[in-house]
């Protein structure tokens, strides 16, 4: 039975892998055998981390690369593929979202900042479709893999504020299903793609948002607390488990699917 959860002989890529979620996504990809691709804007982070995972048993390279940049992304590919020689599974962990995309209670809703939300939006969206279709071509040529998409709480609740986001992970769930379609239409049951759905995790986007100075949270922290029923925020290493089951061969027969890991706040009417 474990067998089948473990990593072992598969080269995953994982965008926004220099952020707090893509550390930990890295990590468990590792714990779990796999080779990993550390890929996003930061360089001397993703150099740092691909360099203490080799120096500590494991095997993993950094890719430098703008996810919304198919030239970063194709040169990024051809180093794993030359370093490797093939790619089983990608994790699009980039996206998230920018000032210019939030709309304030006291600001007029109908002066907002168009080209900010479309920011936001071009981000999350193809911000995840770009990087399927270049890694995901690698993929193809190895024969079999797994593809495993962000979403969000915000793409199935009305979340205030954050429309661009919202509309971003809104459209990363309709690209999960429609493409996991089509890819078991061409290949059958070798190429999976599925999303996992994080709740609310701190991270350096959001940590001003929901938390105060002294650890304490805001008013919207406290709104999302009482609105999770584990009345707490999750834990990055707390996305691990799921992460590895859709990339491994113990998620075989599963496709187009959103694992909610979120202590239960899409599922708690408030009352």
């Amino acid at each position: 039975m474990s067998d089948k959860f473990s990593l072992s002989g598969k080269v995953i890529v994982v965008t926004g892998g220099t952020g707090i979620l893509g550390n930990a996504f890295v990590n468990g990809i590792v714990e779990a055998g796999g080779t990993v691709g550390i890929l996003g804007r930061k360089k001397e982070v993703a150099e740092e981390r691909a360099a203490h995972i080799n120096a500590n048993g494991g095997t993993a390279i950094a890719l430098v690369a703008d996810v919304l940049n198919t030239d970063e992304l194709t040169a990024a590919k051809n180093k794993v593929m030359d370093t490797f020689g093939r790619i089983d599974g990608l994790v699009n962990g980039a996206g998230g979202n920018m000032p210019q995309g939030v709309l304030m209670p006291d600001q007029d809703i109908f002066s907002m900042n168009m080209e900010g939300m479309k920011q936001v939006l071009d981000l999350n969206l193809w911000g995840t479709l770009y990087p399927t279709q270049i890694f995901g071509e690698a993929i193809a040529q190895t024969g079999r893999g797994s593809i495993v998409n962000i979403s969000s709480m915000n793409s199935k609740r009305a979340i205030t504020r954050v429309l661009g986001y919202n509309m971003g992970k809104a459209a990363v769930d309709c690209y999960n299903q429609w493409f996991a379609v089509e890819l078991a239409n061409r290949y059958g049951d070798a190429i999976r793609m599925n999303a996992l759905a994080p709740g609310f995790f701190l991270t350096e986007q959001n940590r001003n948002l929901l938390t105060t100075p002294d650890g304490g949270y805001t008013d919207r922290g406290s709104k999302v607390i009482r609105n999770t029923p584990f009345k707490r925020f999750g834990h990055p290493d707390e996305l691990i488990g799921a992460l590895v089951w859709l990339l491994s061969d113990a998620s075989a027969f599963v496709t187009g699917s959103m694992i909610c890991v979120d202590g239960g706040f899409s599922i708690f009417g408030g009352v």
